[in-house]
């Protein structure tokens, strides 16, 4: 079969001959011949199919270079290639989404006109941290305020004072004024300062690269409840007797279940279900998700380290929860549970409830 000139062959695949020369330079899509005399690009019939492929992909948004390596692979490994792609370029525009929810309700708070005439509420609290029955010490740090509820669930040698430092960092948030509007600066801020914290106890320690922790802390503002996570700790929340999980656990297993690859009945049993793709330490990616939060009265938050989220059933954290009004018996209901379970990890929980202020 006759072979195609550039402008046909760029016709029959839905690309210009601009990016068909720059593909040739690249070495993504190189011409079956190439007119000595001319230097015109004469195309193959047969390179169709990889030229299309290239094309669709590229209206994906997928960089070169990742092009180029599926362009390797079998129909079958290209499949998961662009499943596992297309799942991160969703992760990512869900994360701007949720920076822009967030932009959204700053911005509307700044704004006199358009402030939420909300009644203010108050929250009632407890906060409990076990070592659980098979680990030898507690690295797991948890903590509740008037304004700061907050687990961190440390790892490495220096586990336990990375969580700990990771809290402490916040801690100055129950005092401090937080001027109107400024709620992102101040979050962005603190952040900053336990992932300081965090690289001052790692350099301190014999292996610094293994020294990290999880990061999940609500500041309450009277009617809301601004969220910052990082990691596999988790925040639940049971409104009108529903339980929903509100965070999103980073860990190489959760990725897999968000490309399609596992089950969330095989990620519940995965071998390495706690390893993590973010969290505050060296090595990984330390952006955490930031989010506001309407709370209304008798909303009930619960923070927890994985060593309760993994080990206790949701329908029997939903019952706890639901069943149990203080949340001191609740927080130790649910740590019994864990260690009931085997306790194979340390557990902290916090309980904050939404309630109408005391005059």
């Amino acid at each position: 079969m006759a072979l195609l000139t550039i402008g046909a062959f760029a016709k029959a695949s839905r690309l210009s001959p601009k990016a068909l020369r720059l593909y040739d330079e690249l070495g993504l899509l190189t011409p079956a011949r190439v007119d000595p005399v001319t230097g015109y690009r004469l195309y193959a019939p047969e390179q169709l199919d990889q030229a299309r492929l290239v094309a669709w992909l590229r209206r994906l948004g997928m960089p070169l270079a990742r092009i180029q390596h599926v362009r390797t692979l079998s129909a079958v490994a290209a499949a998961q290639e662009v499943r596992a792609f297309w799942a991160q370029v969703e992760a990512d525009t869900s994360a701007r989404r949720d920076l822009a929810t967030f932009l959204i309700d700053y911005l509307s708070r700044k704004d006199p006109a358009m402030s939420p005439t909300a009644k203010s509420l108050g929250i009632r609290y407890a906060a409990l941290s076990d070592t659980g029955l098979v680990r030898e010490s507690n690295q797991d740090t948890a903590y509740a305020g008037p304004r700061l509820l907050a687990v961190a669930d440390g790892c490495g040698s220096q586990g336990a004072p990375a969580s700990a430092a990771a809290i402490g960092a916040l801690k100055h948030l129950e005092t401090d004024s937080i001027p109107a509007g400024n709620l992102l600066n101040v979050l962005e801020d603190v952040i900053e300062q336990a992932k300081q914290a965090i690289h001052n106890i790692a350099g301190s320690g014999s292996s610094p690269e293994d020294t990290g922790t999880t990061l999940t802390a609500m500041l309450w503002t009277g009617s809301q409840l601004a969220l910052v996570h990082i990691g596999d700790s988790r925040v639940y929340l049971l409104r009108d007797g529903e339980l929903f999980q509100i965070t999103h656990d980073h860990t190489m297993v959760q990725s897999m279940v968000d490309e399609g690859r596992l089950s969330p009945e095989e990620a519940a049993s995965h071998p390495q279900r706690s390893l993590l793709v973010r969290a505050l330490g060296q090595g990984v990616d330390t952006t955490p998700d930031m989010r506001l939060h309407d709370a209304q009265r008798e909303d009930r938050y619960l923070l927890c380290s994985d060593g309760l989220s993994t080990v206790v059933p949701t329908q029997d954290i939903r019952r706890v929860l639901a069943e149990i009004s203080e949340p001191e018996q609740a927080v130790r209901e649910l740590i019994a549970l864990a260690n009931a379970s085997g306790g194979p990890d340390n557990i902290s929980c916090v309980v904050a409830d939404v309630i109408e202020p005391q005059q």
